[in-house]
Protein backbone atom coordinates (compact mmCIF):
# COMPACT_ATOMS: atom_id res chain seq x y z
CA UNK A 1 0.00 0.00 0.00
CA UNK A 2 1.27 3.46 -0.87
CA UNK A 3 1.58 5.85 2.04
CA UNK A 4 0.10 9.28 1.40
CA UNK A 5 1.20 12.51 2.98
CA UNK A 6 -0.17 16.02 2.39
CA UNK A 7 1.86 18.02 -0.09
CA UNK A 8 1.11 21.26 1.77
CA UNK A 9 0.31 20.32 5.36
CA UNK A 10 -0.20 23.97 6.32
CA UNK A 11 -3.13 24.20 3.84
CA UNK A 12 -5.24 21.18 4.83
CA UNK A 13 -8.95 21.48 4.09
CA UNK A 14 -11.16 22.02 7.08
CA UNK A 15 -14.92 21.65 7.24
CA UNK A 16 -16.34 25.19 7.47
CA UNK A 17 -19.82 26.27 8.52
CA UNK A 18 -22.19 25.81 5.61
CA UNK A 19 -20.15 22.94 4.22
CA UNK A 20 -21.64 21.02 1.28
CA UNK A 21 -20.53 17.60 0.19
CA UNK A 22 -20.12 15.62 -3.01
CA UNK A 23 -21.13 11.97 -2.86
CA UNK A 24 -18.25 9.72 -3.96
CA UNK A 25 -20.76 7.47 -5.72
CA UNK A 26 -20.91 10.07 -8.50
CA UNK A 27 -17.44 8.95 -9.49
CA UNK A 28 -17.41 5.33 -8.38
CA UNK A 29 -20.76 4.36 -9.88
CA UNK A 30 -20.42 6.16 -13.20
CA UNK A 31 -22.91 8.99 -12.72
CA UNK A 32 -20.35 11.54 -13.91
CA UNK A 33 -19.94 9.73 -17.23
CA UNK A 34 -23.52 10.48 -18.23
CA UNK A 35 -23.25 14.20 -17.48
CA UNK A 36 -21.73 16.92 -19.62
CA UNK A 37 -19.01 19.12 -18.16
CA UNK A 38 -21.55 21.95 -18.11
CA UNK A 39 -23.97 19.79 -16.13
CA UNK A 40 -21.23 18.97 -13.62
CA UNK A 41 -20.33 22.66 -13.27
CA UNK A 42 -23.98 23.50 -12.58
CA UNK A 43 -24.18 20.60 -10.12
CA UNK A 44 -21.19 21.97 -8.22
CA UNK A 45 -22.78 25.42 -7.95
CA UNK A 46 -26.05 23.88 -6.76
CA UNK A 47 -24.20 21.79 -4.16
CA UNK A 48 -22.51 24.93 -2.84
CA UNK A 49 -25.77 26.90 -2.81
CA UNK A 50 -28.02 24.21 -1.32
CA UNK A 51 -29.19 24.02 2.25
CA UNK A 52 -29.21 20.82 4.35
CA UNK A 53 -32.16 19.43 2.36
CA UNK A 54 -30.46 20.15 -0.96
CA UNK A 55 -32.72 23.12 -1.71
CA UNK A 56 -31.66 26.31 -3.48
CA UNK A 57 -33.55 29.29 -4.87
CA UNK A 58 -30.73 30.43 -7.18
CA UNK A 59 -32.50 31.76 -10.27
CA UNK A 60 -31.52 31.50 -13.92
CA UNK A 61 -30.08 35.03 -13.98
CA UNK A 62 -27.79 34.43 -11.02
CA UNK A 63 -26.70 30.99 -12.24
CA UNK A 64 -25.94 32.33 -15.73
CA UNK A 65 -23.96 35.18 -14.18
CA UNK A 66 -21.98 32.90 -11.86
CA UNK A 67 -21.15 30.44 -14.64
CA UNK A 68 -20.78 32.95 -17.49
CA UNK A 69 -23.42 31.13 -19.54
CA UNK A 70 -26.35 31.92 -21.79
CA UNK A 71 -29.81 30.84 -20.71
CA UNK A 72 -29.77 28.09 -23.37
CA UNK A 73 -26.55 26.65 -21.99
CA UNK A 74 -28.02 26.64 -18.48
CA UNK A 75 -31.17 24.92 -19.72
CA UNK A 76 -29.14 22.20 -21.45
CA UNK A 77 -27.07 21.56 -18.31
CA UNK A 78 -30.19 21.50 -16.14
CA UNK A 79 -31.88 19.03 -18.50
CA UNK A 80 -28.85 16.73 -18.33
CA UNK A 81 -28.87 16.75 -14.50
CA UNK A 82 -32.62 16.24 -14.40
CA UNK A 83 -32.43 13.26 -16.79
CA UNK A 84 -29.62 11.77 -14.68
CA UNK A 85 -31.96 12.08 -11.64
CA UNK A 86 -29.39 14.20 -9.78
CA UNK A 87 -31.64 17.26 -9.40
CA UNK A 88 -35.28 18.23 -9.39
CA UNK A 89 -36.32 21.67 -10.59
CA UNK A 90 -39.58 23.53 -10.20
CA UNK A 91 -38.77 27.16 -10.99
CA UNK A 92 -37.38 28.88 -9.05
CA UNK A 93 -36.56 26.00 -6.68
CA UNK A 94 -33.79 23.45 -7.22
CA UNK A 95 -33.33 20.33 -5.16
CA UNK A 96 -30.09 18.33 -5.25
CA UNK A 97 -31.29 14.73 -4.96
CA UNK A 98 -29.84 11.65 -3.32
CA UNK A 99 -27.55 9.95 -5.82
CA UNK A 100 -29.68 7.21 -7.41
CA UNK A 101 -28.78 3.57 -6.90
CA UNK A 102 -29.96 2.60 -10.40
CA UNK A 103 -26.90 4.03 -12.17
CA UNK A 104 -24.66 1.38 -10.61
CA UNK A 105 -26.74 -1.33 -12.23
CA UNK A 106 -26.61 0.47 -15.59
CA UNK A 107 -22.82 0.76 -15.37
CA UNK A 108 -22.47 -2.98 -14.72
CA UNK A 109 -24.83 -3.72 -17.62
CA UNK A 110 -22.66 -1.55 -19.94
CA UNK A 111 -19.47 -3.42 -18.98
Amino acid sequence: MVEKFPIKSDCLRRIPNGFGWVDHRLLREGHMRVCSSDALALYLVLLCAADGQGLSYYGDGLLCSLLGWSKGRLEAARTCLNEAALIAWDAPLYQVLEVPLERMEAVHADS
